[in-house]
């Protein structure tokens, strides 16, 4: 029998999502040329409400005010005594996402000798140790936050990085990071109620993933080496086609892929990257297509862990583009410029 507090959980999600920023307050917003205008746009919204008790003097109190709500969001949700272990498990996996994130943030700092604001969301920050993470001057520094934290599996990737290694060395740790994150996301989907689908949709993200690796690595110059940089666990790509493009040009990459949704891709990154040679297209493109993947997949289910899965990323997905669309405002930018970089 079907636990009733999945069809609770279910009705409350849903509920939820028609109190998201949404397509009709995008556009209102891509005519607003001042913050408090855009905070009065999404005022009937729920992540507008809270913004509205919240003193806002610049871009980064908006920022840090964002991530606060999203991380109350997480915890209240996880808290819910109504909730199912089940959809407790897949926020927990979620968002150490941000751990890898803000470990990767730190270790570019130690890189750069610039530091940025880590996120206050996932395993780090619940256990007090964002702020270490943040002070972190070297790699041993960062191993041993993430010891104290309990999280192991993290610790071998950071302590093989090696700051001075350039963009080969970065690529590693990005995917061995990023491996280890989506692996434990489908160890955590093969044990919960109706994983099977959303086991799909992490192995699909692998792909995805795995596209990007293999376009970086054609374009920053790394090639074959890159390969053994890949996420294995991919639901559709095969390792040795994503092998066998490593060596080739960026423009020769959609020819190579046999599957057609890749290929199109492919096809669309080396456009993008022909006209703005700007690396950071490939992330932008796949984030378009990874947030449509799991529309597709997670969107039309019910009554399962699923719903949980699908509302963190329309949340993460809320937050995203408010980021942008108030740092434009804020930067004196069109909104109608940023409109692109928007997932919808």
């Amino acid at each position: 029998m079907l636990d009733p507090r999945y069809a609770y959980m279910s009705a409350y999600l849903k509920g939820e999502e028609p109190k998201m920023v949404a397509s009709s307050h995008i556009d209102r917003l891509s005519r607003t040329t001042n913050v408090p205008d855009a905070l009065g746009i999404i005022r009937e919204t729920d992540i507008g409400s809270y913004l509205e008790g919240v003193t806002i003097r610049g871009f980064e109190d908006v920022d840090e005010a964002l991530w606060t709500y999203l991380a109350k969001r997480i915890a209240y949700l996880e808290a819910f005594k109504y909730c199912p272990e089940d959809m407790r498990k897949v926020s927990r996996a979620f968002v150490i996402k941000y751990d890898v994130a803000n470990v990767k943030a730190t270790l570019q700092g130690i890189v750069s000798g610039e530091k940025t604001p880590l996120i206050p969301i996932g395993t780090i920050h619940a256990e007090g140790f964002l702020e270490e993470l943040n002070a972190s001057e070297t790699v041993q520094d960062v191993a041993d936050v993430l010891t104290q934290c309990r999280l192991p599996d993290m610790v071998p990737a950071v302590k093989a990085y090696d700051p001075s290694g350039g963009a080969k060395s970065k690529i590693a740790l990005e995917a061995t990071l990023e491996g280890g994150y989506y692996h434990n996301l489908l160890k955590m989907a093969r044990g919960i109620r109706e994983g099977t689908f959303l086991s799909k949709a992490y192995g699909l993200v692998i792909d995805l993933a795995n596209v990007g690796i293999v376009c970086r690595a054609v374009v920053e110059g790394v090639g074959p080496a890159a390969g053994d940089y890949l996420i294995s666990d991919g639901y559709i790509l095969a390792e040795k086609t994503l092998r066998d493009i490593l060596p080739y040009k960026l423009t020769d990459v959609s020819r190579r892929i046999d599957t057609p949704q890749y290929r199109d891709l492919a096809n669309e990154i080396s456009n993008a990257y022909d006209k703005s040679k700007s690396v950071t297209v490939i992330d932008e493109i796949i984030e378009k297509y990874k947030f449509a993947t799991l529309r597709d997949l997670l969107s039309p289910r019910a009554l399962s862990p699923l719903v949980m899965a699908w509302y963190l990323i329309l949340k993460e997905t809320e937050l995203r583009n408010l980021r942008l669309l108030l740092k434009a405002i804020y930067d004196g930018i069109a909104v109608e410029e940023v409109k692109r970089y928007l997932l919808l």
